[in-house]
């Protein structure tokens, strides 16, 4: 892969078709969170150069416009093809990056070839409409208007480093298929995952200009691309904390966010508490719980409650843990700061008389997989994110209470009902107040065609493969008035 790197692995950006150092010299360092072993370096670059990259882009885009959708498709097509050959590089590179484990490493990389190519079929299907103006009282049949989605410009992708590869893609893909320019900015770790993804993308033919990455420090470069006037569409993925602050600074400018959550498993007594255990223990744990989508309460009743325990106690013992080139399940955290905080919250829990199951055991930023019982509110770990895996059990007295207090929550991500009622099912969901109730599953994204969204504090605007296409196109009608 010339040109995405050198013999040092100092991996370059993609600047109007050639991959560029940054003028500066700056690079940053990543180094693995699963050994602390050196993974590469990136560029950091300046302000000046995102002024050249948006402006790049502003002339990729009216050309990229132009490009019959079929074309647009064969490129992501190809691109599918070149990801798919690439596939242990690249989760090799993932799971020394990220520390996540070899088999949903390749599962990213598979997930997102699928993507790529799902989503130049749904561009492809994607057709205008021609409205009557007869519908409409005081309408007439001489007035038609012709009715077509178009691009927004250049869309900032934005993509976060547990999932580097596919949510860096779920932007791109649809904005491309849309006719819209992207640059690409991946989170440090994750960085250069997200490099071999473009590369892909380059190698299928994208013309010059048309996708570009941004690399580099958030704190000097972060906000001056967010509220750069060359950016007509922010597409994020990340904390809420960050969702929030770009919210109030992008002015105006069309945003979709993908922020944090809170996901609840409401286990109801009349459920088969055996597939429940398995369902919460791998939506929870999976890659130490860095998903926004992760199980991250349980909510129950004392009937119940006893035995549930029981078994996932002995689903947890059984997790695997530690290196992810040993097949571990639970991995170490991203960094060390993550690790401080799943502390903070498991300690904070047991001072205010939580029951430890099992856990609460770390080795640097690798933190063993933990179950807290009778867990209240008044404790952190009831409401915040902990982006590790740590699962607490709230008990209540009946579904009425765990409504309440899975609605009380910022976050809106998802929740689950586990019942085999399913009457009690869609009730309990008609009140949740969540983008995405999985009834008899963990909470979990995909398929990628449904649409995926959060609400509160969990996020802004809808994903999904056609959804995406359409929040980053807007309609463009043309009136057309037949005369006599």
């Amino acid at each position: 892969m010339a040109g995405l790197c050198n013999e040092n692995l100092i991996y370059n950006n993609l600047i109007n078709g050639q991959w560029t150092e940054s003028a500066s010299g700056d690079v940053i360092t990543i180094t693995s969170p699963a050994d602390g072993s050196f993974v590469g370096k990136i560029q950091a670059i300046s302000k000046e150069e995102v002024d050249d990259i948006v402006r790049y882009s502003k002339a990729g885009q009216s050309q990229w416009a132009t490009v019959p959708i079929y074309e647009k498709a064969a490129i992501l097509y190809k691109a599918a093809a070149l990801l798919e050959e690439r596939t242990e590089e690249i989760s090799d590179i993932l799971m020394m990056e990220i520390a996540k484990d070899k088999k949903s490493s390749v599962s990213e990389v598979k997930r997102t070839v699928d993507f790529l190519r799902f989503t130049a079929d749904a561009g492809k299907s994607l057709e205008g409409i021609a409205v009557s103006g007869e519908n409409f009282p005081g309408g007439s049949r001489n007035k038609m208007s012709y009715i077509k989605r178009i691009p927004l410009g250049t869309v900032l992708a934005i993509s976060p480093f547990n999932y580097p590869i596919n949510l860096s893609a779920s932007k791109i893909a649809p904005a491309l298929m849309g006719g819209n320019a992207v640059i690409l900015k991946p989170a440090t770790q994750g960085a250069i995952s997200a490099l071999h993804l473009v590369k892909a993308l380059q190698d299928a033919g994208l013309p010059a200009g048309v996708m570009q990455t941004v690399t580099g420090k958030g704190s000097e470069i972060g906000d001056y691309i967010v509220t750069h006037q060359g950016i007509d569409f922010i597409n994020f993925t990340g904390s809420t904390e960050v969702g929030r602050h770009i919210s109030q600074i992008s002015c105006m400018t069309p945003l979709l966010l993908e922020l944090g959550g809170k996901d609840a498993a409401l286990v109801l007594e009349d459920a088969d508490l055996e597939y429940a255990a398995d369902n919460i223990v791998e939506g929870a744990f999976s890659y130490s719980g860095q998903r926004c989508t992760a199980v991250k309460r349980i909510i129950t009743t004392d009937k119940v409650a006893d035995q549930l325990v029981t078994m996932l106690k002995s689903r947890i013992e059984k997790l695997s843990v530690g290196d992810p080139r040993k097949s571990a399940v639970v991995t170490p955290l991203i960094d060390q700061k993550a690790a401080d905080f799943a502390v903070f919250l498991t300690q904070d829990a047991l001072d205010k008389g939580a029951e430890l199951i099992v856990g609460n055991k770390r080795e640097g930023n690798l933190i063993y997989p933990t179950l807290l019982d009778k867990v209240t509110v008044d404790m952190e770990i009831a409401w915040k994110e902990p982006f590790s895996p740590i699962l607490p059990i709230i008990r209540v007295k009946n579904m009425d209470e765990a409504v309440e207090i899975a609605n009380r929550s910022e976050y809106g991500l998802q929740s689950s009902v586990f019942t085999k009622d399913i009457n009690k099912a869609f009730l309990i969901a008609e009140k949740l107040e969540v983008g995405t109730v999985q009834i008899n599953n963990k909470t979990e994204r995909g398929p990628d065609h449904f649409p995926f969204l959060g609400v509160k504090a969990s996020g802004m605007g809808t994903q999904g493969v056609r959804y995406s296409i359409e929040a980053m196109t807007r309609p463009k009608a043309v009136t057309i008035n037949v005369t006599h």
